[in-house]
């Protein structure tokens, strides 16, 4: 049987310390079984320390390894809109650049994909109340996001600002986003339920990083998340 392409998205920003071991990851997760051959876009945010080094040595070893570069840093919904013009895959699967999420769950993203799915998004919440290492103030803010993303778009789903998400390239192009920094989650959600498109869920596997250990989301992009939820349902078209 032919297999499909998968295009990993993965935007980085000063990741020396985890980008390496994230693509040797991505590297050898196997997608073929699942029906998928894989290429892993990496588009470096302007990153200012060791990441592009980190991600040549890579490429040097994996010729399905790309990069794409940002002179400046923009956010990382500028670097997933660079890396999806790149993209050759029938589908897209978003990547972090930290080892907070584990590749290992890609096997059932893409069996809800071979079920049917358009859109799949790996949710931390189908399996555990609290994910590991989650702080109070982090857990508030995804329960808020995603019970105002189910009441405001008519959704059931259990994780919207979910780092893994999957989708058919074709689609998430045709969405017309905008975004440039972590909104990407909201804006994308919100595009999805305006068009009524499914979205089916899988359980994943999650531990939080804290801000010693780079974590970059602060409680401003959750207010602006929120904001960009409601800004995209009162918005015509």
């Amino acid at each position: 049987m032919k297999k499909r392409l998968l295009s990993i998205l993965i935007p980085a920003y000063q990741e020396e310390r985890t980008i390496g071991e994230v693509l040797r990851q991505v590297s050898a997760i196997d997608t073929e079984s699942s029906g998928f051959d894989k290429e892993i876009l990496v588009c470096d945010d302007g990153s200012s320390d060791g990441t592009v080094s980190m991600v040549e040595e890579r490429m040097a070893e994996d010729a399905r390894v790309r990069l794409v570069r940002h002179e400046k840093n923009r956010g990382k919904g500028a670097a997933i809109r660079t890396a999806l013009a790149e993209a050759r895959g029938e589908y897209a699967l978003i990547q972090d650049a930290d080892l907070e999420y584990e590749v290992s769950d890609y096997p059932a993203l893409l069996a809800a994909v071979n079920a049917g799915a358009d859109v799949v998004y790996g949710s931390r919440f189908l399996t555990t109340d609290r994910p590991e290492g989650m702080r109070l103030a982090n857990y508030l803010a995804n329960r808020i996001l995603t019970t105002s993303a189910n009441w405001l778009y008519g959704l059931s789903i259990t994780d919207e600002a979910t780092c893994f998400k999957v989708f058919k390239t074709d689609l998430l192009r045709e969405l017309g986003l905008t975004c440039e920094g972590f909104e990407f989650c909201p804006e994308v959600t919100a595009k999805l339920g305006k068009r009524k498109v499914a979205i089916a869920e899988v359980p994943i596997h999650y531990r939080a990083r804290n801000i010693a250990e780079g974590k970059k989301v602060r409680w401003t992009d959750g207010v602006e998340a929120l904001w960009v939820l409601v800004a995209h349902r009162l918005r015509r078209g």
